[in-house]
């Protein structure tokens, strides 16, 4: 059992790494890629559901560590 919660941390752990690197404070989503520098915006379509990503994989995190510290 604690293997499999120390695979899913891990796994969890990648997936957040690369959600992170994907949002850019100030800029839009495009700019990752090369795009120009817009002024900066309220979120919307994929910057929003990247955030949201983020805090429900930050839970998912939290949640396995605690599992993992009492297993």
């Amino acid at each position: 059992m604690k293997d499999q919660l120390l695979i899913a941390q891990i796994i969890i752990s990648v997936l957040l790494v690369i959600l992170i690197l994907l949002q850019q404070r100030g800029t839009a989503l495009g700019s990752a890629f090369g795009g120009g520098g817009e002024a900066y915006s309220t979120r919307r379509g994929v910057q929003k559901k990247l955030m949201y990503g983020t805090v429900v994989l930050v839970v998912a995190f939290i949640v396995l560590t605690i599992l993992n510290l009492l297993s």
